[in-house]
Order: structure tokens, then C-alpha cells, then sequence
């Protein structure tokens, strides 16, 4: 997770109607996150070939006021998956922009030195995010960044009408803090000219997270 300040002006015309955006200390972030599906299911079933595979995300952070309590979530710009059946399932089920291109990972934990790296092609040019910690990962501090990036379970999505809501669930995790991080690409055309800026600057934060079970909720059309 690799953890930019952006300016809220930037994000405020892809919040979903009936959203807000999210602040940490008066602070809101863009995120690029890279992680890895392992024994992926739909509604309890494997599906053949597709079970396991990579994905890069960029990301944002909203709430959302449900009765008398706040949901924390976020909403994707865009997805990345290695194949096309994967970013059709998920543009239909939860209406998110998946793209697929050829991707591909490398993780390596030898003696506590823990390196990282996420890769995807785009035309001839392979781009990637990068971290490397060492030591052991740690429990999220209460009330800290930390928290307020990685304890967002829901998920937002922008319609004509309104916005989709799904929750995901998932064990609080632990987390090393990186020592070194690298985002190799054009961002630009990846994400935007608007976010260039952004992402050119030195991130506030660079996490990896040791990762869990994940359980992704059927999406709710909300009016």
C-alpha cells in the first residue's frame, strides 16, 4: 500500500452521490495497493484457470452515514487484472473498472528481509510497485494512519443514479512499515493527468500487509 496526501479537490468529482470523503488528521490519501488472490471464489464456487492472480489498484477514501453510524470505504479509479474473464466478472458483479494486461508478481521473505514486487505491461512497457521491510510484521495501532488505511471495509461505486455499496470483510491485519518503495509508471496515462502530481510526490506511507481471508459481499444499488 504505498500512500499518497492528495488534494481533496482532485477526488471530489468521482465521489458517489450520497459519499463523502474520508479524512485522517484533516488529511485524505490516494492509494496505490498490489496484492494477490489466492483461492478466489464466486458466490462459493472456484472458477477453473482463475483462482489465483494478481491485481493493482488505485484508491481513494470515502464514508458514508448508515442510521445513526458511519460506513468507511473506499471508491477504485482503476483495477488491473492479468485477465479479461476476471475484469468482466467484476465490472458486472460490483461495476468496478477492471482492465486487464499481463501481469505478473515476485515475492521473496529470506531472513526477514521481505521484498515485493507487483508488475503489469502496458504496450512493450512493464511498470511496476515496488517494496522491500525487514523484521517481522506488527499489529495496527488504534486510532493511528495505519488504521485509517487498511480498516475501510466498504466499497463504493459511482452510477447514473446513484452508487452501489458492498461491504468486505476481512481479520485486522499486521503490517510492516516499508523501507524502501518505488512506483515505476506512467501515471499520467495509467490514471490520469490530474493525479501526475501526486503520485510524483514522495509518498506519506508504505505499507505491506500480511494479508487474510477476504469475503466480498453482493453489492446493494443504493438510490
Amino acid at each position: 500500500m504505498l500512500n499518497h496526501v492528495v488534494d481533496p479537490r482532485l477526488i471530489a468529482p468521482l465521489v458517489p452521490v450520497g459519499a463523502e470523503i474520508d479524512f485522517d488528521n484533516g488529511e485524505t490519501f490516494l492509494s496505490v495497493v498490489g496484492f494477490l488472490f489466492l483461492d478466489t471464489r464466486l458466490l462459493g464456487l472456484p472458477i477453473q484457470l482463475h483462482r489465483d492472480f494478481e491485481e493493482v489498484n488505485l484508491r481513494f477514501y470515502v464514508r458514508r452515514k448508515s442510521a445513526d453510524t458511519w460506513r468507511h470505504g473506499v471508491v477504485f479509479i482503476r483495477e488491473l487484472v492479468p485477465r479479461r474473464a476476471i475484469a468482466l466478472v467484476a465490472r458486472t458483479f460490483y461495476g468496478e473498472n477492471y482492465v486487464a494486461v499481463p501481469m505478473k508478481y515476485e515475492i521473496e521473505d529470506l531472513n526477514g528481509n521481505l521484498k515485493v514486487e507487483y508488475s503489469w505491461r502496458r504496450g512493450r512497457k512493464w511498470e511496476s510497485l515496488k517494496m522491500s521491510a525487514v523484521g517481522e510484521p506488527k499489529p495496527i495501532p488504534a486510532g493511528s494512519h495505519a488504521e485509517f488505511i487498511t480498516e475501510h471495509y466498504w466499497g463504493y461505486t459511482a452510477l447514473h443514479s446513484g452508487c452501489s455499496e458492498y461491504r468486505v470483510e476481512h481479520p485486522r491485519w499486521k503490517i510492516w512499515n516499508a523501507t524502501q518503495c518505488e512506483f515505476d509508471a506512467d501515471g499520467a496515462a495509467l490514471y490520469g493527468e490530474q493525479f501526475l502530481e501526486t503520485l510524483s510526490q514522495p509518498p506519506r506511507s508504505a505499507f505491506i500487509a500480511d494479508g487474510s481471508p477476504i469475503t466480498v459481499q453482493k453489492r446493494q444499488i443504493l438510490l
